[in-house]
């Protein structure tokens, strides 16, 4: 029986420009894991640390920018890792950033800001591209206060 596990986070960065999300993506190093793929923050929750303070040191370890406001998707990612038997449950936030250069770390060799169409053109994995949609469709609707991550 596969192994059900919660340890990994998902951010989905965005700016607003002239009112309207612009998406950022990192591209990942041919030297890591997902070599090559453009992605939203990723990243594993410590011991110890909630999902939400993970969330938010992924973002200054993998972007250095400054967070305006963080809140979470009401959903996760969820997906099956063949190699490990396990399913992965992965909780999803939204990041408004506030800054337009990333300074990216060793994970990443290149970013874009992309609007909702392009961003969910390049993103590769089916639950991270449903996810991106989500944000859209909140961020049109206004973000409820109660998913706001102080």
């Amino acid at each position: 029986m596969p192994e059900i596990v919660s340890n990994l986070i998902d951010v989905y960065p965005y700016r607003m420009q002239d009112a309207s999300p612009q998406y950022l993506l990192l591209h990942r190093d041919p030297a890591v894991v997902y070599a090559g793929d453009w992605r939203m923050i990723g990243g594993k929750v410590r011991e110890g640390e909630a999902a939400s303070e993970a969330a938010r040191r992924e973002i200054t370890e993998e972007t250095a920018c400054n967070i305006l406001r963080l809140w979470t998707v009401p959903s996760v990612n969820s997906f099956y890792e063949r190699e490990t038997d396990t399913v992965h449950l992965i909780p999803a936030f939204a990041a408004e950033l506030g800054c337009a250069e990333p300074v990216l770390n060793h994970e990443h060799d290149q970013f874009g800001w992309f609007d909702f169409e392009e961003a969910l053109e390049r993103l590769r994995w089916p639950e991270q591209r449903r996810l991106l949609t989500a944000v859209q469709e909140e961020l049109a609707r206004g973000i409820p206060v109660s998913w706001r991550v102080e």
